[in-house]
């Protein structure tokens, strides 16, 4: 299974952008899904996550302006990314905890994608 995901580029302060991440490969079930950024020199840090019900929660840095969700029918979830800034310039990570067979997830990381805000 990987994590394939697309929609990172270049904005302008103020501008919007969508990421969407979706798993390519055979699985048997997705559960929880997340977005992650991270800066060189620091921690990867949790952005959002929605799990397989629909609980959401953000980062305090980006509620109000981001929005996750999935769907599940497509295995796909998404970040919309609204009123960027130039702190939410990273590469942003999906995540996703994957069962392969019926069981205990596995925890599968997107290869990244890169998002500057920059006028």
């Amino acid at each position: 299974v990987q994590l394939v995901e697309s929609g990172g580029g270049l904005v302008q302060p103020g501008g919007s952008l969508k990421l969407s991440c979706a798993p390519s490969g055979t699985f048997f079930g997705i559960y929880d899904m997340r977005w992650y950024r991270q800066t060189p020199g620091k921690q990867r840090e949790l952005v959002a996550g929605i799990s397989r019900d629909f609980a959401i929660n953000y980062a305090d840095s980006v509620k109000g302006r981001f929005i996750i969700s999935r769907d599940n029918a497509n295995n796909t979830v998404f970040l919309q990314m609204y009123d960027l800034k130039p702190d939410d310039t990273a590469f942003y990570y999906c995540y996703a905890a994957v069962s392969l067979r019926p069981g205990d997830p596995l925890e599968f990381w997107g290869q990244g994608t890169q998002v500057t805000v920059s006028s």
